[in-house]
Formats: structure tokens, sequence, C-alpha cells
């Protein structure tokens, strides 16, 4: 690890004046200082942004006290992610929420990973994380996953760079509609998880459309959607990065679905999406053949590498599975 210099900031302000054209911003720092320890990251300064107490909403986890169409849930950047998976008022109307929450990583990790942490996580594409590899999304040349070891990479991608999102919090924020509050250019910005991912699918050097300097704020969610799940595969049963994960969400009222998004993870650079599912599955019944179907239409246009072909059953298994699970 290479010498940098650290600094607290107390105010997001702060923090944005002091993070320079070469800093990080360190919270939980669980990926942070894994890429500093093997030099694929080296900042000039570290901005310690977990002691930050203004403004308040950084570290709480506001509910409406009455759940409407039109009411949100709004979670701090710096809220840990064992508060979100502790919370129990967020398990009556966020259940979706909950189960990712409770898939990432261990008990240890998760008392000290955050909202935004989870969310900003660089790529876990083993080429990216060898120093002695310059990879595409390094700077160099070439994406070495195309011809090598492909296993966990994409199925779906707008670019050459094949490293999937592995955030579980982007995928269950994908299917409810969430909007990220973002502090940029001296202004507050709001971005879907759409937008907050796009640059990643274009541009291979990316892993989100953050700059170095914004700060991630807030996340708010939705509540008009009253039925959430998030299901996801991975080799070990516990503390393991998901193969493929799903998160679908929805209103289910006599028998039919209405409202509904589904979203894939692990198999593209972005929450992976297709509105064709969703106006399919507009107002019909749960039904396995209809699940079934909107699977079809999800991986459609999946490009199966050497070693990862596996992952189109799994996923269409996890879609049926996670749309089925949304059934009261």
């Amino acid at each position: 690890m290479n010498s940098f210099q650290y600094v607290t900031a107390h105010t997001p302000d702060e923090a944005v004046s002091l993070i320079g054209k070469n800093g990080r911003y360190l919270a939980g720092g669980i990926d942070l200082l894994g890429e500093m320890k093997d030099y694929i990251v080296s900042p000039d300064v570290v901005v310690n942004v977990k002691g930050m107490s203004q403004p308040t909403e950084l570290g709480t986890i506001l509910l409406p006290t009455g759940v409407t169409n039109t009411a949100n849930c709004q979670i701090g950047a710096s809220v840990t992610v064992a508060e979100i998976a502790a919370h129990e008022d967020l398990k009556k109307v966020l259940p979706g929420l909950i189960e990712a929450a409770s898939e990432i990583g261990s008990p240890q990790i998760r008392n000290v990973a955050t909202l935004a942490g989870n969310l900003l996580q660089h790529s876990r594409c083993w080429y990216y994380r060898q120093p002695d590899i310059v990879c595409l999304k390094r700077g160099g040349d070439m994406c070495h996953a195309h011809e090598g070891e492909n296993k966990y990479h994409s199925l779906f991608t707008g670019c050459a760079c094949l490293s999937p999102v592995v955030s579980n919090l982007s995928v269950i924020f994908a299917a409810l509609d969430v909007a990220i509050k973002v502090k940029r250019a001296g202004k507050t910005e709001t971005l879907s998880i759409a937008e907050f991912y796009q640059e990643a699918w274009k541009n291979p050097q990316t892993h989100n459309s953050l700059n170095p300097e914004d700060f991630l704020l807030t996340a708010s969610i939705p509540l008009k959607r009253t039925r959430s799940a998030y299901r996801q595969v991975s080799e070990k049963s516990e503390f393991d990065w998901a193969m493929v994960s799903c998160a679908a969400a929805g209103n289910v009222a006599n028998g039919k679905i209405t409202n509904v998004r589904v979203a894939l993870g692990a198999v593209a650079p972005v929450p992976y999406m297709v509105e064709a599912a969703h106006h399919f599955l507009e107002g019909k019944s749960l039904t396995d053949e209809n699940a079934s179907k909107a699977a079809d239409l999800i991986l459609k246009d999946a490009k199966p590498l050497a070693h990862n072909g596996y992952k189109v059953p799994l996923a269409h298994t996890l879609i049926r599975r996670t749309l089925l699970a949304l059934n009261p």
C-alpha cells in the first residue's frame, strides 16, 4: 500500500472539498482497503466520512407513519447493511430489501459495510483484481475474460468489458424504482438506478456513473409496490458472491400482478431489466407459465461465453421463483 494523506470530513461539502483529483471516500472501507493493499488504486488522500454527523439523514432510516402509494422510505448513505437487514419496520413493507441485505457478506462485514459502499463497490473480476494484469477496466487494451476464464462474467453488455455488477442492493433497488440523491458539482442531483449505473454499460473503465468527487447522500424508495422479493444462487451457502441474483416487485390483487419490475444481477455491468417482460406480466396471473414466459423475454438476448452458459438456465429458474414469491 502506498502512502496517503488521511483526513476526516464532518459534512458532505467538506468531504467534496477535501477529495482532490485523486482521492477516495472511506466509510466501511471493505472494498477500498482491499484495492489499496493490492495496488489496484493508490489515492493521494483518503477522506474519512464514517463519523459524519451532519446532515443526520446520512445515518438514518426514515419511514413514513402511514404507508400509501405516494409514500417513500429514505435510507442514508452511511446506514450499515446490518441495520437494514435487522430493521423490523422495513421488513413489513420492503421484504425484498431485507432479503437482499441479508445475503451480503458475513455478519461481520454487514456490521461495517454501508449502503453507499455496497452500491459503489468495484468489479470482482479476477483480471481486474489481479495487480499484475492491466485489464481493459484498468486502462489496458483488452478484456481478458473474452478468451480467458469467464465463469462469473456477464451475459449482457454494451461495451467490451465483461465484468458484471455485484451489488445486491442495486438489484433490489432497480426493481423498486429507487432514486439516489448525490451531491455533484455543488448541487444535489437525483438519479434513477438506471442512470446511476448507465455509464458502466457503455464505458469499460467505469463501475458506475459517479465521478470520484461525487458524494452519495440518500436512497429514496417509493412504497407504491406492496410485494417484493430477492433471490440469489451462490456456490457457497454463506458469505459468497451471487453467481446470479434476481429481484422482483409489484402489486398483487385478485390474483393479478400490476406495476411489476424484474431485475437481474451478476449478468451485466448494470442491474439488467427488460421492459418487454414487464409489459407482458402487467395484469396477468402469477403462474409458473407466465413467469416462465417472462424469463424467456428477459433472457432472449443473452450471449453466453465459453464458461458461463450455466447462468442462462440458472437465471431462468431464479426469475420464475422470485416472481412466484410475490404471490401472497
